[in-house]
């Protein structure tokens, strides 16, 4: 990873429980254009990554994790006069490896915070769900605003993994 996805992850980093950074295995990020298809992309860039790190068997949990993030960062975070092709995409998504944790974080253009939806009524509808599925199937999630040159926020989900034997 490049000096500029350390530091969009360094919030990250420090939000996290204490990780010893030499436990810090593997990385990988992808932009992602201002389009609906780019939850596509997403998927198959996760499905090629957690192959890649041996973690075919949380392909699943992750990629749905990752779907709606990225969902909700085309949905929410992109103000609706954001170019078709604008010249830098403008959501990203990192994924980053530990030897017992898997991150998986979508940075984009908005300092707006996620919310979910309160009420029985919202829950039912089709839209408004993300959020309370990330919750479900990652161990933990939260998010920062960037800081410095970098405009955003950054949206991530943890997922614990067993200790290799």
């Amino acid at each position: 990873m490049g000096t500029n996805g350390s530091t969009v992850l360094e919030p990250l980093r420090q939000g996290l429980p204490p990780i010893d950074p030499a436990a810090v295995s593997s990385s990988a990020s992808c932009a992602l254009p201002a389009r609906y298809e780019a939850v596509r992309g997403a998927r198959q860039f996760t499905r090629t990554t957690l192959c890649q790190w041996e973690l075919d068997d949380r392909f699943d949990d992750v990629a749905l994790v990752v779907s709606e993030l990225v969902t909700n960062a085309l949905r929410h975070a992109l103000p609706s006069d954001t170019p078709r092709e604008a010249q830098e995409p403008p959501v990203r998504l990192h994924l980053m490896r530990w030897t017992t944790r898997l991150v998986c974080a979508v940075r984009d253009p908005s300092y707006a915070g996620p919310t979910a939806r309160e009420s029985d009524e919202d829950f039912a509808a089709e839209s408004g769900r993300g959020l309370f599925l990330v919750e479900s199937f990652s161990d933990t999630w939260g998010w920062h605003p960037l800081a410095g040159s970098l405009h955003g926020k950054v949206v991530w989900a943890l997922f614990r993994l067993p200790a290799e034997q």
